[in-house]
């Protein structure tokens, strides 16, 4: 089953629950998928859609950020309860050590040698972890390894 016949199910299911948050959520997830299918005249598949998701849940996390300093508790506990929401539906998250392998196994791959090459290393790796790794954090990981 595909992650959007996942998510239309899902919307269903919160739907006869009556759980507003999780429906509100699915739908808008829904929305953004619709919207850059129509916007590039194609089908998502199942990476297309999880980056999307991702970009939704780093959304999120950078207006919980916000609205924290802003001092507008009940707005970022709404964002994190969208997020866990929409957490369900990526892929399991990866382990620092599973990271760190996947780090060097790339390193390895395209034959980096210095800070020159992470944009290859960051190229061939973003395929591979896409939905279940912070980008930030392996690059910073990248950038450790290739001085």
């Amino acid at each position: 089953m595909s992650l959007v016949d996942q998510l239309k199910d899902q919307m269903k299911e919160a739907m006869r629950a009556k759980d507003k948050v999780r429906l509100g959520t699915i739908r808008m997830a829904l929305a953004a998928i619709k919207q850059i299918e129509v916007d590039n005249r194609e089908t998502l598949n199942d990476d297309q859609a999880i980056a999307v998701l991702t970009k939704m849940v780093k959304q999120r996390r950078d207006s919980i950020a916000q609205y924290e300093a802003a001092g507008r508790d009940e707005l970022a506990q709404a964002e994190a309860g969208e997020i866990r929401v929409l957490e369900t539906f990526l892929p399991k998250p990866l382990s620092e050590e599973e990271v760190a392998e996947l780090v060097d196994a790339t390193i390895q791959e395209v034959g980096a040698s210095s800070m020159a090459d992470m944009g290859k290393v960051m190229g061939a790796l973003k395929p591979k972890v896409q939905g279940r790794a912070d980008m930030a954090s392996i690059g910073a990981l990248i950038k450790a390894k290739l001085k």
